[in-house]
């Protein structure tokens, strides 16, 4: 696969993530992201696509943040290969110290995130990183905590976009998505 180019690398991807409708509830068509990383080249070529953005990013990014859950996956092998720090966004209650929280309306209720405060230096120029960015309100938020703590999110990069959901205009940030649904 190391002959391919990204055009070819990102169609293999797209073609691996494997959808459920119904899920979770009856109407929703559900777009996994682990059935790419249950397959390690192309799991390989998705760090490879992800590393090669992050590095593209002018002037360089200083952390990586991932949202819980599957941000966590990806956030971290991008933060090792850019040799900078890897900090996580958790949903309420998850991580120690103290945190700095924000709650945010979704389509039925509203959530909680947080960061650990100290985390993110001031002025410090962040990528937010997930799997998939759907109607934009958790990545929104994350946005504003970042910067609430005083860092500046430069980009967020997503693997998955589902364009029909309008997402990436609720953003305050420029996105990256690699497929889009």
């Amino acid at each position: 696969m190391a002959q391919l180019n990204d055009e070819d690398k990102l169609k293999l991807i797209k073609e691996a993530v494997k959808s459920y409708p119904d899920f979770p509830v009856a109407g929703v068509l559900f777009r996994d992201l682990f059935s790419v990383l249950q397959n390690p080249p192309l799991f390989a070529l998705l760090k490879e696509l992800l590393t090669k953005k992050a590095q593209e990013i002018a002037p360089a990014v200083q952390s990586v943040v991932g949202l819980d859950a599957r941000g966590f996956l990806l956030g971290p092998l991008i933060a090792l290969e850019l040799q900078i720090p890897f900090v996580p966004i958790r949903k309420k209650g998850k991580l120690p110290g103290k945190v700095r929280s924000l709650k945010y309306a979704l389509e039925y209720g509203e959530d909680t995130v947080e960061i650990q405060e100290g985390a993110i230096r001031p002025g410090e120029r962040v990528l937010i990183v997930d799997d998939l960015l759907a109607t934009g309100g958790t990545l929104n938020a994350a946005c504003q905590l970042v910067e609430q703590v005083g860092g500046q999110v430069v980009r967020s990069m997503i693997v998955i976009e589902l364009v029909g959901l309008k997402g990436r205009a609720k953003l305050p940030v420029e996105v990256t998505s690699l497929i889009q649904f």
